[in-house]
């Protein structure tokens, strides 16, 4: 066989593909190499079109992706292009594509701080960091469901409408974007507000803000900007009504008394 008739048998991959390849190795490198996955844990998606999803095959180190071994599947998760099973999380990034037209990237990852959050049942929708109030709004708890089935999805299903990042009880963290770099931000975010909230636990308790503060924020945010739009986000909560609500099951950070 020549060269030419050899790569007329190759599937064309045009370079808008391939810098998404490239992206999600890189990304993939970034999410290993801060301890937000270890082995083969996490995934990675990107929309190629209304047709294609680009994603990391199951059983592969992040760290270590090539960019010829992504998969390419269409809208039921069947590989169309690429050798090997898509991520065992594929049906979770479905449910994503399927709900959300706007969101173009999923990211899926353990990172330690928020996945301990996700394995005490405790949510992060206490509205304590500015940053957290204007790009993410709430971080709400999706129920445990086996992961890699439609149970996880069910769990998901009535949050992922109105969020861009979930915990997922005794799992991990999703987040997405509208693109794949948009997406893992939302995930370091995500860690960086576990890990401050778990500081703030351990100095007594984080000050939360008061309604009229988080009304200014939200009103600030920019219409069209890296987070949702303003229709689909749902406020987190503030002082009054954190105090108002029905007092929470919390696992205690005190010394148990002996």
């Amino acid at each position: 066989m020549t060269r030419e008739s050899a790569s007329a048998c190759q599937p064309t991959i045009s370079i808008t593909e391939k810098q998404h390849r490239r992206q999600i190795c890189r990304i993939g490198r970034w999410m290993y190499t801060r301890g937000y996955v270890v082995a083969n844990e996490g995934n990675l998606s990107v929309r190629l079109d209304e047709d294609r999803i680009l994603v990391t095959p199951s059983g592969t180190c992040k760290g270590r992706l090539k960019s010829d071994g992504l998969l390419v599947t269409d809208l039921r998760g069947e590989v169309v292009s690429g050798t090997g099973s898509p991520s065992s999380e594929m049906l979770m990034h479905l449910l994503y594509y399927r709900s959300r037209p706007d969101v173009r990237a999923i990211c899926h990852a353990h990172p330690p701080t928020a996945t301990g959050f996700a394995a005490a049942r405790r949510a992060l929708e206490e509205p304590v960091l500015p940053e957290v109030i204007v790009g993410l709004g709430k971080i709400p708890l999706a129920p445990y469901g086996t992961p890699g089935t439609w149970e996880l999805c069910a769990g998901l299903e009535p949050l992922v409408q109105n969020h861009d990042a979930i915990l997922l009880e005794n799992h991990g963290v999703v987040t997405c974007g509208r693109d794949l770099l948009a997406a893992y931000q939302r995930m370091e975010t995500v860690e960086q507000f576990a890990k401050v909230m778990l500081t703030a636990e351990l100095l007594g308790g984080p000050h939360l803000l008061q309604r009229a503060d988080v009304r200014k924020l939200v009103a600030a945010r920019p219409v069209g900007g890296p987070s949702l739009p303003r229709e689909s986000f749902e406020l987190p909560l503030s002082a009054e009504a954190t105090r108002d609500r029905p007092a929470m099951a919390r696992p205690a950070l005190e010394p148990v008394a002996k």
